[in-house]
């Protein structure tokens, strides 16, 4: 059988990375990483101690110093073979096969591939470290050699993979999903909106203040101009304004209505100006050219 004549098979279409259903698709393979359980994350987490303990040293002689270049898991084809690839590449089988919807070429389940990986990657630690020399008979040098810490390790690790990657189908506990589900919405009280944000029916929008969604401008508003907040309680009227000269004691620059920090204009002592409006603490004056603005500073002017 050829390679193309399967992959084909398991590539469904292509979707839009952050759905909705907490999967992420790359290039047509489809991951679900909540489909990943505490077991898979013991056989991950006994991976990467293998991966580890594969660059330490493979042998422990007695007497040698510490300075001493052993080789580590990665000198000897046989490890290397037998224990951390197949090892990782058994973790790697039983941990996608859950997240990814793999091919069965011939037939054959890829998890059950991988936890036989597993297994197999166990075996060969355990025979290495009972004769890591692997039979070879140096004299009496023979007797001074051992299994070395990155063996040891990796006997543990795959050990703690296999019995994992066997386990998690049986232990309810493994079973209990790797990354925790999101925990749903709080009902919210009848009639009472979402949570404020952008976007959200009734949120505020920018500019908006208590505007109610769906709310449309007041008649002579100009048109995209928001409706101004009601008050809630009735507001004492506010006192009529008489328009009245005046003068300014120092030279004083008038601003545009608009809020525009560009003076219009600036007012000059020893000339009269009418005040036609109150703008907050300012006033609304008119020059003798007919000119309005805004006078921020009313300190000190005289009244005419």
């Amino acid at each position: 059988m050829t390679v193309g004549a399967w992959i084909p098979s398991y590539a469904p279409a292509a979707r839009t990375i952050g759905s909705t259903d907490d999967e992420t698709t790359y290039e047509g393979l489809e991951v679900n990483i909540r489909s990943l359980t505490r077991g898979d994350g013991v056989v991950i987490g006994a991976a990467v101690l293998l991966f580890i303990a594969s660059f330490l040293d493979l042998y422990s002689v007695d007497g040698a110093p510490d300075d001493a270049d052993l080789p580590s898991a990665w000198a000897s084809g046989p490890v290397v073979m037998g224990v951390v690839l197949a090892g990782i590449i058994g973790a790697a089988l039983v941990v996608v096969s859950r997240g990814m919807q793999l091919p069965k070429p011939a037939g054959l389940d890829l998890g059950q591939v991988g936890i036989a990986f597993t297994i197999f990657a166990a075996w060969s630690a355990l025979g290495n470290v009972f004769d890591p020399l692997s039979a070879a008979d140096y004299g009496s040098s023979s007797d001074t050699v051992s299994a070395g810490i990155g063996l040891i390790l990796a006997l543990v690790a795959t050990l703690v993979m296999a019995a994992a990657a066997v386990a998690t189908p049986l232990v309810p506990a493994l079973q209990a999903g790797l990354v925790p589900a999101p925990k749903p919405p709080q009902p919210q009280p009848y009639g009472a909106q979402p949570p404020g944000g952008y976007g959200y029916p009734g949120a505020q929008q920018p500019g908006q203040q208590g505007q109610p969604y769906g709310g449309q401008p007041q008649p002579g508003q100009p048109f995209g101009a928001q409706p101004q907040q009601q008050p809630s309680a009735p507001q004492p009227p506010a006192a009529e304004f008489s328009p009245f000269w005046f003068a300014v004691p120092v030279p004083r620059p008038l601003f545009a209505e608009d809020g525009s920090p560009t003076p219009i204009a600036e007012l000059a002592p020893g000339t009269w100006y009418l005040a036609v409006e109150q703008r907050g603490p300012g006033l609304v004056a008119q020059t003798q050219d007919g000119r309005r603005g805004v006078l921020q500073d009313t300190s000190g002017i005289q009244r005419g």
